[in-house]
């Protein structure tokens, strides 16, 4: 099936809630703009390079998800642009991409990254420096006009085995919910967690019945990588 097929069926399947992030890391140009023609504005990329060089050859309504481990000193090469940041897993990484949004005179949206897969290899925060993280941005409020933490992201065990995946879904949207209700009503500015990202091609469906609001999806619209 072509890529507008692939889309279609696809979007035809997602709740109106829920928004489709068209994974194109290492797709041609021509790829994502065949997906362009069909309608899809939101695209996903895992590296800094890549992106740079795709939102400067494509059209700029494009809305350029990163969805890769940002590296703290590569911010500044998308802050110009992006717009929404997957994985941020430090304070370090947040007050580097409040600096580089400033120096851009923007507000960069951010989901914080959270560790739910059994799996050593994936980063991400645990449940403590979760709280610790939003406490301190809360904190020091003033210390991040530039940046918008608008939800978490979460990346389950690569298994077949969906029951285990269930229970990574469901634990990121029990954090997700129990934040919320915190940080709701304590009207804290630059914290407004309304997005849960979580799901990719072999789990979408799993993941938006678990409460996902956001899922990242490649090879079941480009097909496998080559």
């Amino acid at each position: 099936m072509s890529i507008q097929q692939n889309l279609n069926n696809i979007k035809s399947s997602l709740p109106e809630h829920v928004t489709l992030v068209a994974v194109s890391k290492t797709k041609p140009n021509a790829d994502i703009l065949e997906a362009y023609e069909a309608g899809q504005r939101v695209f996903g990329e895992n590296y800094v390079q890549e992106l740079v060089e795709k939102h400067d050859q494509l059209p700029n309504d494009i809305e350029w998800h990163f969805i890769g481990h940002l590296q703290s000193r590569k911010a500044k090469l998308i802050a110009p642009f992006v717009s929404l940041i997957h994985g941020v897993d430090s304070l370090k990484l947040l007050q580097e991409i409040n600096k580089q949004a400033a120096k851009n005179n923007r507000v960069i949206d951010c989901l914080l990254q959270v560790h739910i897969a059994d799996e050593e290899t994936k980063f991400g925060l645990d449940e403590q420096e979760l709280d610790e993280l939003l406490k301190q941005v809360q904190h020091d409020n003033s210390q991040f006009n530039n940046i918008r933490i608008v939800g978490l992201m979460g990346m389950a065990t690569f298994t077949e085995d969906q029951n285990q995946i269930k229970k990574e879904f469901d634990y990121l949207k029990s954090l997700f919910d129990k934040f919320k209700r915190h940080f709701d009503s304590a009207q804290c500015d630059n914290i407004e967690l309304k997005t849960i990202s979580m799901g990719m091609s072999g789990d979408y469906q799993l993941a938006i019945s678990c409460g996902s609001t956001m899922v990242r999806i490649g090879s079941s619209i480009f097909g496998t990588r080559k």
